[in-house]
């Protein structure tokens, strides 16, 4: 697999093979760029990251597996074919908004139905032309575009789907009035580790803490700083959860705590330097991120209630957006190589 990391960036070296040894050659490239597509998505840049993920997602169950891969295999195919720039489509940047497209249908609109499969192909075409739009026009702001084209569209799809009866499966609609949390608020400990794992989970609509557990050894795999970042993510968003009284079972299933793990990333080594300063920082972000969880989850409720990664989209452009204004936070370090969209502290 290092050695697939390695042509999948470099394109290969030496003399140049014959037409059996060139297609070959072509799909270990493809494979590479499809499976840094879906290790994009916590912002690795890593076959081997990628890898692991789909393992995880097929311990879920393998039709999620398989939506993630074929996903992300449309969403890289569409930027080959529309000329998108070849270095983000080599490090994945142009596979991790359809991979998550891809299992937004599979877990709404159910995995085995035709009608999913064929709606699901689709997205992942027009995710890539959203999210060639959306890189266009925040680039004017110097801000990356995370994960704003899938949520764009998961909200647009969700929220028409029940319109539709040859695409709606689910009976009556999920749509209803934002009402106060109900449910115990006593955390168990074993309730606290299950949602710290599965908060790594529920970044793919996964509630099971061993696909989580799974996903962080991906990433201690592809680096064990990021590691450790998103695991202080993952423990502030449970325990910011904890500390205002969120219902045990929300914290449990990982969705209170799934935010906080991609703001704790974006803000410490990808998007800002690794240092004390900015670990700080991003551990803020994600304590608000996971406050700004019910509020967006509440907003969305009349059209089914669906946050997605609304709240890291967010919180992290109001924290890149202020971190130009406080120079500490960027005075030294390199932030680590990941997605291709940049911005300037």
């Amino acid at each position: 697999m290092d050695a697939l990391d390695a042509e999948g960036s470099t394109g290969g070296a030496g003399r140049a093979p014959g037409p059996p040894g060139a297609l070959l050659t072509a799909a270990r490239l493809f494979a590479a760029q499809v499976l840094r597509g879906q290790a994009q998505v916590t912002f690795l840049p890593s076959a081997v990251a990628g890898a692991v993920f789909c393992v995880a997602l097929s311990a879920a169950g393998w039709e999620y597996g398989l939506y993630a891969l074929v996903g992300t295999a449309v969403g890289t195919a569409t930027a080959r074919l529309l000329g998108v720039d070849h270095d983000r489509v080599s490090t994945g940047l142009e596979g991790f908004n359809a991979c998550l497209t891809a299992l937004c249908f599979a877990v709404f609109l159910g995995a085995r139905h035709l009608s999913t499969a064929l709606l699901a192909a689709a997205g992942c075409v027009v995710v890539t032309v959203v999210t060639a739009a959306v890189v266009r026009l925040l680039g004017t702001w110097g801000l990356p575009s995370l994960t704003l084209p899938y949520c764009l569209l998961a909200s647009a799809a969700t929220i028409a789907a029940p319109g539709f009866r040859h695409v709606w499966h689910g009976g009556e609609s999920t749509a209803a009035l934002a009402t106060a949390a109900t449910g115990s608020t006593a955390l168990q400990p074993a309730d606290a580790v299950r949602g710290f794992f599965a908060g790594f989970a529920q970044i793919f609509f996964m509630p099971q803490w061993y696909v989580g557990a799974l996903l962080l050894l991906g990433l201690l795999v592809a680096g064990p700083r990021a590691a450790a970042v998103a695991s202080l993510g993952s423990a502030v968003g449970t325990a910011t959860a904890w500390a205002l009284g969120a219902p045990a079972a929300q914290i449990a299933d990982g969705t209170t705590g799934y935010n906080s793990v991609l703001v704790a990333l974006a803000l410490c080594g990808v998007f800002l330097p690794v240092r004390a300063a900015t670990l700080a920082y991003a551990l803020v972000g994600a304590a608000t991120a996971t406050v700004l969880g019910p509020a967006v989850a509440a907003l969305f409720a009349p059209s089914g209630g669906h946050a997605f990664t609304w709240p890291f989209v967010l919180t992290t452009f109001v924290f890149l957006a202020a971190a130009k204004s406080f120079p500490a936070l960027a005075r030294s370090g390199v932030p680590r190589p990941g997605r291709g969209d940049t911005v300037t502290p």
